[in-house]
Order: structure tokens, then C-alpha cells, then sequence
């Protein structure tokens, strides 16, 4: 039988939630929470979105554990978090769209200088972004990140939210125990990709039993960390099969890239090195200055960027499944629908321009004016923002 394809801006299932539409505003740290904390600022920010007209925003990144944050000021899951959260997603519902919670443990990608906690990676080595080492996590630190996982997971019901993604990307700690380069443990936690899977399946078993049939639940997980001897295609694939066949997830969302060690194989586009150097201390403004060119590879933007790598996996499973990477118009949207994806994320065309999903709706010729000169990834230490837009300004600290 022929399928008839969705149309992305009427409504949809995503598990147990109805969305509007098939749109989902993708995780991008909000740099909006002072100690820790929900601000005004944040709200602001998924509210503008939200009337916007997407169908669902999604907060980043909220940590399970202190030590797992990318630095201090990031939100963990705690009791003190709670009230600030549920301001949030009764101002996201008011607005009109559903509100999801980005969880997870950043691991290797943990700032143990700004967190002033030690962080844990599936082996010891150097942390770059702190200039400290990884700590290699013991089975108790892995069994005490998993059962987090869950408590962080009953918080998110507590707080209002309609979803959780669990992080299995960018190789925080779950991708860097999937990455054969990252992790290099000889237990049960390492070597063959089904040992290397553990973690991973294991966390999104807990996040399910914790949500049950209240919330769904996204992974968000790397299809190639874009490194050498990093998770590619044939691994990432048969894990994401495994993933299917555990039945724990309602959608999985693909992307790519290391935050250790190649972010812009995510973003695409320019390169603002010396405007992202600005936000760092004077130690890693030195580094980005010698060794920027090396980790920040440049990769020209192109609409849909992802969309080859993600065909394999449409090809692979029947699950839904949530494209990302150039996704700026109506088109490819539709383009998206008909190769058989059930929903959209975007992220820099958002920020551009909150109120983009309307702008579509009122004329289907609309066209994003992000231009992706990935300025808004230089300021996300100090309010993730469009620079480009009148008004925009940064975070007082």
C-alpha cells in the first residue's frame, strides 16, 4: 500500500502526548540559569517559542547529577529546581505547546573546574574543556548515574513535563561509552558494541519504568561522532535496532558529532572562533587560539545536512524517528515527511526567529533568515541568542 505522508504542521502522537504539529524546537543550552536555577529569561525564551507554534520545545540540559553538568550554572535535578520548572512548563502549556526535558550526564564533557566535582568518563584521560582529568567510572558511579536517570525522569513528571530525551549524544557520558575511541574498558562496560550498549540501554530501561505511560520518552543519539575510530554508521545502526527491539523508547531523534572533539560536524556553517573564544577564561582563550582551527572544523552548511546518514537508519527501523540538521523551511519539512520521518527539529532557525512555525502557517513560501553563521553557539554562556536580532543582548551576570 502506499503511505500517504503526514503533513508536519497538523497534529500528531508522540507516544502518549498529542503535539499541534510535528515540529520540535531542539535542545540548545539556554545559558538562562543562574545558580542552577529556572529564571525569567528561560521561561521566556520556550514561551517565545511555544507561541511561536512549534509543537513541542525541549529544556536543556538538565543534569542528573551535579557532576554531571557542562558547567555550574546548569540545572541538575534536585528538589530546590522543582518549583521554577513547573512555572516553566505551565507557561509553555498556556501558550499552546507541549514541553520536553533534555536528561542526562555530560561525563567527559563535565567542566570539573566549574562544577568543582570530578568528572567521570568510561576511561581516565585529560578533560580539555577543564584542563583536569576524567576520572574512569566504577560500577558504582555507573549504576548510581542509571538509577539517577529514573529519579531525574520522576522529577520531570513531578514538574509538569510532557516528555523526556534522554542524551545519548555528542558523546556525553552514554555516547562515550558507545564510542570504541572513547571507551576503552576491558569489563562488561567495554569492548563489543553490545557491551559497550549497556549503559545506554540500561538508562533508557530505568527512564521508562520511571515514566510509564505518563510521558513519552525521546533518545537523542549520535548516528557518527564525526571522529576517527569513533561510533559510525554500521555500530550506531545495530545499536538502534537494539534500541527498537527494547520497545523503552517512543521516538529517536539523530544527530552526530563530539563535543570532545568535533562540534561542528552538529552545527555546519561558519565558524565564529574568536566571538566563541570570548566566553571562555583566559587559559582556554589561549588554547581555542592555538588548537581552535584543529577542533572547530569547518563544514559548509547544506539544507538537510543529516538526511543521508538518517535514510540509513529510516531504512533500518519502523520506529518514529526525528530529522534534524537544516531544517529551515516548509519544504523540507514536507521533504522530511515523505521519506518516511514521523517529526522536524530545528534549533538555529528558531532562534532566529521564534515565531518561524507561524510564519509558515500563514504562507507555505516563508523562507528562515538564519544565515548559519553559528554566532548564536558563540553566546551560550551568556544567553543563547540570535545576535542578529534588534535587541538581542546578553545575560547580566
Amino acid at each position: 500500500m502506499t503511505r500517504t505522508a503526514p503533513d508536519p504542521l497538523g497534529p500528531a502522537m508522540l507516544g502518549p502526548v498529542a503535539l499541534r504539529n510535528r515540529v520540535i524546537k531542539s535542545a540548545t543550552f539556554e545559558g538562562s540559569t543562574p545558580n542552577a536555577l529556572v529564571s525569567d529569561r528561560l521561561i521566556d525564551f520556550h514561551v517565545a517559542v511555544a507561541e511561536g507554534g512549534v509543537g513541542m520545545t525541549t529544556v536543556a540540559y538538565l543534569a542528573v547529577s551535579p557532576e554531571g553538568r557542562t558547567e555550574r550554572d546548569q540545572i541538575y535535578w534536585r528538589p530546590e529546581a522543582l518549583p521554577g520548572l513547573r512555572r516553566l512548563t505551565d507557561a509553555v502549556h498556556q501558550a499552546g505547546a507541549k514541553v520536553s526535558a533534555q536528561i542526562g550526564h555530560a561525563g567527559p564533557v563535565a567542566n570539573s573546574r566549574s562544577n568543582k566535582l570530578p568528572s567521570i568518563a568510561p576511561s581516565a584521560g585529560p578533560n580539555l574543556l577543564a584542563l583536569a582529568l576524567d576520572r574512569r567510572a566504577t560500577v558504582d558511579d555507573i549504576r548510581r548515574v542509571i538509577r539517577q536517570h529514573g529519579e531525574a525522569t520522576r522529577y520531570a513528571i513531578d514538574a509538569g513535563f510532557d516528555a523526556v530525551e534522554v542524551h545519548l549524544g555528542h558523546n556525553y557520558l552514554a555516547s562515550s561509552f558507545l564510542s570504541p575511541k572513547l571507551n576503552r574498558r576491558k569489563d562488561e562496560w567495554g569492548g563489543s558494541l553490545e557491551n559497550r550498549s549497556r549503559l545506554p540501554r540500561m538508562i533508557l530501561e530505568t527512564v521508562r519504568e520511571a515514566a510509564g505511560d505518563q510521558i513519552a520518552v525521546l533518545a537523542k543519539m549520535n548516528m557518527a561522532d564525526g571522529v576517527p575510530g569513533g561510533l559510525w554508521l554500521d555500530e550506531s545502526i545495530a545499536f538502534a535496532r537494539t534500541v527498537e527491539a527494547d520497545g523503552h523508547v517512543d521516538a529517536l531523534e539523530l544527530t552526530g558529532g563530539s563535543s570532545l572533539m568535533n562540534p561542528m560536524y552538529l552545527f555546519r556553517g561558519d565558524v565564529p572562533l574568536s566571538a566563541m573564544a570570548r566566553t571562555q577564561t583566559p587559559v582556554l582563550r589561549l588554547g581555542m587560539k592555538v588548537f581552535g582551527n584543529a577542533v572547530f572544523k569547518k563544514y559548509p552548511y547544506e539544507p538537510m545536512y543529516f538526511l543521508e546518514h538518517a535514510r540509513q537508519f529510516r531504512q533500518a527501523l519502523s520506529m518514529p524517528l526525528v530529522l534534524l540538521g537544516g531544517i529551515t523551511d516548509l519544504d523540507a519539512m514536507k521533504s522530511a515527511m515523505d521519506d518516511g520521518f514521523e517529526y522536524v527539529a530545528m534549533a538555529r532557525a528558531l532562534l532566529r526567529e521564534p515565531d518561524l512555525i507561524r510564519k509558515f502557517e500563514a504562507d507555505s513560501r516563508t523562507r528562515s533568515t538564519c544565515i548559519h553563521c553559528n554566532l548564536c553557539a558563540a553566546s551560550i554562556f551568556t544567553g543563547t541568542r540570535c545576535p542578529l536580532v534588534l535587541g538581542s543582548a546578553p545575560v547580566p551576570r
